[in-house]
């Protein structure tokens, strides 16, 4: 695989893309492709809410690893919208706003690049231990519409989309691959971690993509109080199963509060004033039983079609 993305930059300034967000697997994929001896091209998408952490962790990479890196900035009145609409939706994957985003900017940034590699920082190691009723696909443009227009104010003119089409043209068309390389080293998040602080100054930020101020409330408060879901279950179960971590020292950090090392009401007072979100909708909109994405409207017959269909789309959507 080296050889086929080396030889498919051949005379271009870059041979692969990477997203770049200062959290762990993204850190490593940097520091992996670089070693590796590719020649990346680093984006990142500011959705509003990075921590001033993950902002540094980005800058010690870039510094110590040279490499190029290309940031876009959401119009804030636009996202924020979108993310109200799937917060006001009550359904579990808020993140589809923010995901969905990432998606399409990277295709769009190896489109103008004409680069045939997307690296992503996805991992079984890491992430395959993950039930079905707490999330739903990112790539499901439909969806995204169909929530944003109902609960939505404004429209979507700037917002980085990418549809189905747009999808399978950038597979069948412009030749665009995407590779999840941690798959294919032996990567163990616990050691990833002090690799990253002791050769590139990386520093910790807590749990899985707490490095974003908005996934750290998302995922330490709203899912456990509204939808009973406890995301670490699965973080920390994909450790155990890895061998990185023992059962009993995950139960442990179970025991503790999801927010036992940050300021949940200081969050909660910089989230609500950020979304212009008053309490007393806020608390309306945590008491409001739990919804599932296809209460919306889906496009499932992709994505949880036919067997043979659910085949080719798995096949297709690997690396995400």
């Amino acid at each position: 695989m080296l050889c086929l993305i080396q030889d498919a930059g051949k005379g271009k300034p870059y041979d692969c893309i990477i997203g770049l967000s200062g959290g762990v697997d993204s850190s490593f994929v940097a520091r992996e492709v670089v070693r590796l001896g590719l020649r990346p091209l680093a984006v990142h998408l500011d959705n509003g809410w990075n921590s001033e952490l993950a902002v540094d962790n980005i800058h010690r990479i870039l510094d110590r690893l040279k490499i190029d890196f290309q940031t876009h900035v959401v119009d804030w009145d636009e996202f924020r919208d979108l993310q109200l609409s799937f917060i006001r939706a009550s359904v579990p994957n808020i993140e589809i706003a923010t995901d969905h985003a990432i998606n399409a900017l990277l295709a769009n940034v190896a489109r103008k690049n004409h680069v045939k590699y997307i690296i992503t920082g996805g991992n079984i190691r890491g992430e395959g231990i993950y039930p079905k009723s707490w999330g739903w696909y990112n790539l499901d443009l439909k969806h995204l519409k169909a929530v944003h227009k109902q609960f939505g104010t404004g429209t979507l003119k700037t917002y980085p989309t990418i549809s189905l089409t747009d999808f399978l043209a950038n597979r069948f068309l412009f030749g665009i691959r995407y590779f999840s390389v941690l798959n294919y080293i032996d990567y163990n998040k616990i050691e990833a971690q002090r690799v990253l602080m002791d050769e590139l100054g990386w520093r910790p930020y807590g749990g899985k993509h707490f490095e974003s101020i908005w996934t750290r409330f998302y995922q330490g408060y709203i899912m456990p109080k509204k939808f009973g879901v406890d995301k670490r279950l699965v973080h920390l179960s994909t450790l155990v199963v890895a061998g990185d971590i023992s059962r009993e020292e995950a139960l442990a950090e179970l025991e503790r509060d999801p927010y036992a090392d940050g300021d949940l009401e200081g969050d909660k007072d910089y989230v609500l004033r950020k979304l212009r979100l008053s309490a007393a909708e806020f608390e309306n909109i945590m008491s409001t039983p739990p919804r599932p994405h296809t209460d919306y409207p889906t496009n499932a017959w992709f994505f949880e079609g036919a067997p043979q269909l659910k085949s080719v789309a798995k096949r297709l959507l690997r690396g995400y």
